[in-house]
């Protein structure tokens, strides 16, 4: 894996605005642009204009990117009370839209629908029954099982979610149980770079719909598509715009004007992946024999400092170091990182390249790190602190 240019995920200006910090750092970090984030928000917007974007907190909960993305005005993904208390702790109630998780405790649904939440995921009957007790009268959709492990980085596909048959009769008892059957969900998968994973999912959805309607007498309402959409990581993919183009050609397709659900997405890693900086020093290079040809970079972030999506080297973020801009050389490494846990390795096989005249000390910086990091961080895995995060507009 050849070394990267910078220019490759910073136009010169944004670059220098985060470098004026970088330069000074003493310490690991993670550096968010939150004007980077905003013009994410701006592009999704104009680009799914009929759209309600749900930002899916999950991705990065701070309360800078919360406080940003409700002045922007948008709608908020929670998947327990404690985002749901971090939204509303930051004053943006009539903002909080649903409960997405389809495993819910019954005393969070009780305080959920207490806090005026009505909107709720589900994939069981358990679940369903739970809701009916504790929400009633809430409006229910429920999540289907969709192809797109094969295409995404991060695959979500097995834990969540039911055959659409069962989610045929999930929706009918939900109406017997005096609850409003609303909707369908989906996700393609995280950092989904295949279009099509869309295509296939609303052509399962679109039957649903016109079954619950010839059949049961139900019109639903709402496609929530979930979120998916990748961001620059090593791997190519298509624009944003891209996906958007797709995705409403396969809308209009199967639904006219008078007939279009509502719409909701839930971006997360798209808004703000690439709004991120992590700040790293090499705390050693090593070999395992005289002969061995790959150099062990051990840095002193690593799985457990916010890089947990490495794990199986399953994201592969951009790593870049200033002596690659003067580098006359360079050679394959495994990066590693700081903990004495074994697993604690970013990555052994991906071939990343970094220059041979790399020293103790010095700075490495992981691109492309907004998503993920913060909210993966452990609190003290081996004494280590968590990350510390610095906002800058």
């Amino acid at each position: 894996m050849t070394m990267i240019k910078i220019d490759q995920y910073f136009e010169p200006a944004s670059w220098q605005k985060f470098t004026k910090l970088l330069k000074v750092a003493r310490r690991l970090f993670l550096v968010v642009d939150l004007s980077r984030i905003e013009t994410k928000y701006h592009e999704m917007v104009s680009l799914f204009p009929n759209a309600k974007l749900h930002y899916a907190m999950k991705a990065s909960p701070a309360v800078e990117v919360i406080d940003l993305l409700a002045n922007l005005g948008s709608n908020f993904d929670c998947a327990s009370i404690y985002e749901l208390d971090r939204v509303l702790g930051c004053g943006v109630e009539h903002l909080v839209s649903h409960m997405a998780t389809p495993s819910k405790k019954a005393e969070h649904v009780k305080y959920a629908f207490e806090k005026g939440i009505d909107l709720y995921a589900t994939d069981s009957e358990a679940d369903l029954k739970n809701i009916a007790k504790h929400a009633p009268g809430s409006k229910i959709f429920v999540r289907i099982l969709v192809q797109g492990s094969e295409t995404a980085e991060w695959p979500l596909s097995r834990k969540f979610g039911c055959h659409p048959n069962m989610a045929i009769d999930l929706l009918v008892q939900a109406r017997e149980l005096g609850l409003v059957p609303y909707g369908i969900s989906f996700h393609v998968g995280s950092q989904q770079k295949d279009v099509a994973a869309w295509d296939d999912a609303l052509s399962k959805v679109k039957y649903m719909f016109d079954w619950m309607k010839n059949e049961e007498g139900i019109k639903l309402q709402m496609i929530n598509l979930g979120g998916g959409f990748p961001t620059n990581y090593i791997s190519e993919v298509n624009p944003i715009k891209v996906y958007a183009e797709e995705i409403t050609s396969y809308l209009t397709d199967d639904y006219n004007d008078d007939d279009m659900p509502e719409i909701i997405l839930e971006p997360g890693r798209s808004l703000v992946g690439g709004s991120g900086v992590l700040v790293s020093d090499v705390v050693l290079i090593s070999r395992k024999s005289d002969t061995d040809l790959t150099r062990w970079v051990y840095t002193d972030v690593g799985l457990f400092q916010g890089l947990i999506e490495t794990l199986g080297e399953a994201i592969k973020y951009p790593v870049y170091t200033p002596k690659m801009e003067t580098s006359t050389s360079e050679g394959t490494v495994v990066l590693a990182g700081p903990t004495c846990d074994s697993t604690d390795i970013m990555y052994e096989e991906a071939g990343y390249q970094l220059p041979e005249e790399l020293e103790i000390g010095d700075k490495i910086y992981w691109l492309t790190t907004g998503a993920y990091t913060n909210s993966y961080s452990s609190v003290e895995f081996n004494g280590f602190p968590p990350l510390e995060v610095v906002y800058i507009d």
